[in-house]
């Protein structure tokens, strides 16, 4: 790892260190964020070994202090989830750049890692697109399980199909493979796999 990226990555996870929200996995909790961020930096490379630094940066930080922006703030429906996801990827691409411009990365690089998170829901980018795989693999290996107890079938199954459509075959085929709970399992089944 050269010695700028050692740099974003350390000011990241501290940042991300900060999140005020938990999450347990298995015996430990973490700040939520910071955990999120280290599994999708490590699907990015599991999914795409030779990942560009500039994609590895937007893996690292694209939920830069996503807690600051509370999802209740928007209304709790499909066009709201999406409202909020797209002020959450701004708030932490501006705070990516920031960090970026700090540690002494160049400009190019920092406006390509601002693209990335920014453009985070554009299947027809292949940045963009690994980025999306690596944080919905991630989302299934340590998110999913608690809302299962939380929410209903019905739910579950439709946000599951959302994204199950965003994801390429590559990652559906590492999704399949995950060892999930038995009913995610069940609803992933039965969702079309094309």
């Amino acid at each position: 790892m050269n010695k700028l990226l050692e740099k974003a990555i350390k000011e990241f996870d501290r940042i991300n260190g900060e999140d005020p929200r938990q999450q347990r996995i298995g015996r430990k909790s973490y700040a939520r964020e910071f955990i999120f961020a280290q599994k999708v930096y490590a699907w990015v490379e599991r999914l795409s070994p030779s990942a560009p630094e500039d994609i590895r940066l937007a893996a690292r930080s694209h939920t830069l202090r996503r807690w600051e922006i509370p999802r209740n703030g928007y209304r709790m429906d499909i066009g709201g989830y999406h409202q909020w996801r797209s002020a959450t990827a701004a708030h932490a691409a501006d705070a990516a750049a920031d960090i970026l411009k700090r540690v002494g990365y160049p400009d190019v690089i920092v406006r390509e890692v601002k693209r990335i998170i920014a453009g985070h829901r554009h299947p027809s980018d292949p940045d963009t697109q690994l980025l999306e795989d690596a944080d919905v693999l991630a989302f299934l290996e340590i998110k999913l399980e608690d809302y299962l107890a939380r929410w209903d079938e019905t739910r579950v199954r439709r946000i599951l199909e959302g994204t199950w459509s965003k994801m390429s075959p590559a990652a559906r085929g590492m999704a399949l493979a995950m060892p999930l709970d038995p009913r995610v399992k069940k609803l992933i089944a039965g969702l079309p796999q094309k």
